[in-house]
């Protein structure tokens, strides 16, 4: 599972800014995309939310955490791997924040640097044939099973 700082990340994706009124969601959109084909659950922090916007929400399939003002991303990144204990070896932080390495390093979680993530992700969707996003035209084995199956049912 991968921890994102989702403010460190958006600079270093292609096309996205932080000065963009909808950075955090061109970001999740993007992770959407690259977790459809990676199958890597997510996690991503972004700080500085109004009080009214903070908390925790579940966007499209990534476990998204918007931390109130006042406290940071950093920090929550941090309370998130102390609280995993041993399970911390299985994460990878998604980071360029040097506090947040050395927190990651002390409970023997991974970390790949916002910038190669970045490069990362970029090769995982222009290696796709649809550029990450969902082909409409194209079936599930199971919507097809399932298309089968009211049909055969209509027609007996």
């Amino acid at each position: 599972m991968y921890l994102i700082d989702g403010h460190n990340l958006i600079p270093k994706i292609r096309g996205l800014t932080l000065k963009q009124a909808d950075d955090e969601q061109a970001l999740i959109d993007v992770l959407q995309n690259y977790k459809r084909l990676s199958r890597k659950k997510m996690e991503v922090y972004f700080d500085g939310a109004p009080l009214d916007q903070a908390g925790p929400r579940k966007m499209g399939g990534i476990q998204t955490y918007f931390i109130k003002l006042g406290q940071t991303a950093d920090d929550a990144i941090v309370l998130r791997l102390r609280n995993m204990g041993k399970r911390a070896k299985q994460i990878t932080v998604v980071t360029s924040d040097r506090r947040i390495i050395r927190e990651a390093q002390a409970v023997h979680a991974s970390v790949i640097s916002s910038e190669e993530f970045a490069k990362q992700i970029e090769k995982t969707l222009t290696s796709s044939p649809s550029g990450g996003k969902p082909d409409p035209s194209r079936m599930s084995e199971s919507e097809l099973e399932n298309w089968l199956n009211l049909f055969n049912k209509k027609s007996s």
